[in-house]
């Protein structure tokens, strides 16, 4: 059985604080080069250079759910086959919260990242990096590590 791509944290912030990261500020802990979450229907872009996924919001529920479709993508990693640049396309990215004693428990499903792609394993590096990590800085301390796009 092929299991996608799962990770839970918790935080130390409430859910409208983890809400507004997950949205409005994924700048934030992300990559500095996207769009903001506003409403469902809204085309979202998250850039890492020449590397970018296009999403659609399709999921959205205040405080509670963001749910996004890959509906792009142009995913370039040196090392790796060509074969990974749409792998994305068709995947979801799902982020459910939950108030728990002194925070929020983020549960997090890439619907789509199975170990079977090509691009698994760098996949699931920078989620544990970018979720795990840089968003759990930026809720706890203000401070996250979003990709940093280089000047063009």
């Amino acid at each position: 059985m092929t299991l996608d791509f799962t990770r839970q944290i918790i935080v130390s912030a409430t859910p409208a604080i983890t809400f507004q990261a997950l949205t409005a500020e994924i700048d934030q802990w992300w990559t500095t080069n996207c769009n903001v979450i506003t409403q469902i229907g809204d085309r979202v872009t998250f850039r890492f250079d020449s590397t970018y996924w296009k999403m659609e919001v399709v999921g959205l529920s205040e405080n509670r759910l963001i749910e996004l479709l890959c509906i792009e993508a142009h995913h370039l990693h040196q090392g790796l086959p060509a074969s990974i640049e749409k792998e994305w396309e068709g995947t979801k990215l799902k982020w459910e919260l939950q108030a728990v004693d002194g925070g929020t428990q983020i549960d997090f499903l890439h619907e789509g990242l199975v170990s079977e792609l090509d691009c698994y394993e760098i996949c699931e590096q920078g989620w544990n990096f970018y979720f795990a990590s840089s968003l759990k800085e930026y809720l706890e301390t203000g401070k996250g590590s979003p990709y940093q796009n280089a000047e063009t």
